[in-house]
């Protein structure tokens, strides 16, 4: 094996082709040719030593080479992400960009309008926004800021609580015609539900409550919290709903809310060596304030 270490573009191409599932489909996304790409990967392998794909009907499949190599080629990304970043700006500087990290309804949901408030005051600053329900590593630097709804446990990482985001379960007026309102939780089995296909924490705040629940009594299933929202805005039947999201909608109508109101903790995270960085510094100061002004004015709907 030749131990000197493969060029960064090789990686590039490698982790570009691992995403997009094809030559030609990472090499467009590149702004490069097929066999370029092609090329790429033969000379990572021969630098490896290793076999990263192999054709078959369906396109190009990883091996398990390919598989393992996946963490060090994102790490290596997100590290020549951030240096991107930190040269966009000095680290004095309001002007430059920050990339921020927050759950899928967070994202789409919350943050554009705080964003567009922030950014009318900093016309300076700009924002890349990741949107994932998975917790970003900010000590890899993935992202510069992350919003998030468990307070972080390592020490290289400044929290700063925002405040509680409330959730609770809505239907739509339209849903409701004809049918009978729950009152109590075991109502909701003679319901049509919004909700997971794999992914369980719905059925574990519900469980809190009292009510088990399996796959089959959800009528609308989908692990995308969006779907579940555009779902529950359609009248397809009863989901949860962050109260401040559900409060833009008169349509939407609270179920069980003297039962059913489950608190989740929002937290902004930053690394502790971004603190020294303005811009960085700026926009997590501005995102705690707003957010928890966001969260307090949910909290009054209960």
């Amino acid at each position: 094996m030749d131990l000197k270490p493969p060029a960064w573009d090789l990686f590039r191409a490698f982790l570009t082709v691992m995403r997009e599932g094809s030559l030609s489909s990472a090499a467009r996304m590149l702004g490069t040719t097929q066999p370029t790409m092609s090329r790429q990967v033969a000379a990572l392998e021969a630098s490896l030593g290793v076999k990263l794909f192999t054709r078959s009907r369906d396109g190009l499949l990883p091996t398990e080479a390919a598989l393992r190599l996946v963490p060090a080629a994102e790490a290596m990304a997100a590290a020549g992400d951030m240096a991107l970043r930190a040269v966009s700006g000095k680290t004095e500087e309001e002007r430059g960009t920050v990339r921020l990290t927050a759950s899928v309804v967070v994202g789409s949901e919350v943050l554009p309008s705080i964003l567009t408030d922030i950014r009318a005051i900093h016309p300076a600053l700009s924002v890349e926004l990741v949107l994932s329900n998975r917790n970003d590593d900010l000590l890899r630097g993935d992202a510069d800021i992350a919003v998030r709804m468990v307070r972080p446990t390592q020490g290289a990482l400044i929290a700063k609580r925002a405040g509680r985001i409330e959730v609770g379960l809505y239907a739509h007026r339209a849903y409701l015609k004809g049918r009978t309102v729950p009152r109590q939780i075991e109502d909701l089995r003679e319901h049509v539900l919004i909700g997971y296909d794999r992914e369980l924490a719905y059925a574990q705040i519900l469980e809190r409550l009292g009510l088990s629940t399996t796959r089959d009594m959800f009528a609308f299933r989908s692990d995308n919290e969006i779907a579940q929202l555009a779902a529950l805005r359609a009248g397809f039947g009863i989901a949860p709903c962050q109260l401040g999201i559900a409060r833009r909608n008169k349509s939407l109508v609270p179920i069980l809310h003297s039962a059913f109101v489950f608190p989740m903790e929002v937290w902004m995270v930053m690394h502790r060596d971004s603190k020294a960085n303005r811009r960085i510094r700026l926009l997590f100061d501005e995102l705690v304030q707003r957010v928890s002004a966001y969260a307090q004015e949910s909290a009054r709907d209960t």
